[in-house]
């Protein structure tokens, strides 16, 4: 009889607890859609990461955190206009946009393009600025439109240095290496000052 009694209290128990447990894991597996803010953090640490591994070139990147600028200029514009707010309309326009670039930075991440630096001193640099400017993108010191100007003087040197190589059969003359060592130099200060300006991203 008192086996009975505990069992008859073990399931009495049990049967008061399910639903309980239930309504717990519902309200945990439901989390709300991220905001408009977190998706641009997110959009910029994916950027950051195809800067740092070589899947995006200087070229892409300019060409993305461009987007990134112009949708954060609207997006200031929008919210002007609105005591500060985003409407249910912005809000759509502004989602169907960063969906967009989501796709663009997925595909730009997974094409056949990738960065390719090269060995020696030039080589080392060039990724070492990538890294940085990496870095500056993931933390926020630096902005989209920050990001896009020091990417496109990238994409400048590169091309430069692959023009110099064509001339000379694949390889640079002891002038191409001063010439692009001082244009790096010119950079790495642009990447220094614009991470620690007062401009922050996103």
């Amino acid at each position: 009889m008192k086996i009975q009694k505990i069992l008859l209290g073990s399931m009495v128990l049990a049967a008061l607890c399910v639903p309980l447990v239930r309504a717990q894991s519902d309200s945990n597996g439901t989390t709300p859609p991220p905001t408009i803010q977190q998706r641009k953090e997110n959009q910029q640490d994916r950027i950051a990461n195809g800067v740092q591994s070589g899947q995006l070139t200087a070229g892409e990147t300019k060409n993305l955190e461009n987007k990134e600028a112009n949708f954060n200029k609207e997006e200031h514009n929008m919210r002007a206009g609105d005591d500060g707010k985003l409407t249910a309309a912005d809000r759509a326009k502004l989602n169907s946009q960063q969906n967009r670039l989501s796709d663009r930075i997925y595909q730009d991440k997974h094409n056949a393009n990738t960065a390719h630096y090269g060995s020696g001193e030039i080589g080392q640099r060039r990724e070492n600025q990538q890294v940085r400017i990496a870095n500056g993108i993931r933390s926020g010191q630096l902005t989209p439109r920050e990001t896009s100007n020091l990417e496109n003087k990238e994409q400048g040197v590169n091309r430069e240095v692959k023009g110099m190589r064509q001339a000379n059969g694949g390889k640079l003359t002891n002038a191409d290496r001063k010439a692009v060592n001082k244009q790096q130099n010119k950079l790495s200060k642009q990447i220094y000052e614009k991470k620690h300006n007062a401009k922050t991203g996103y």
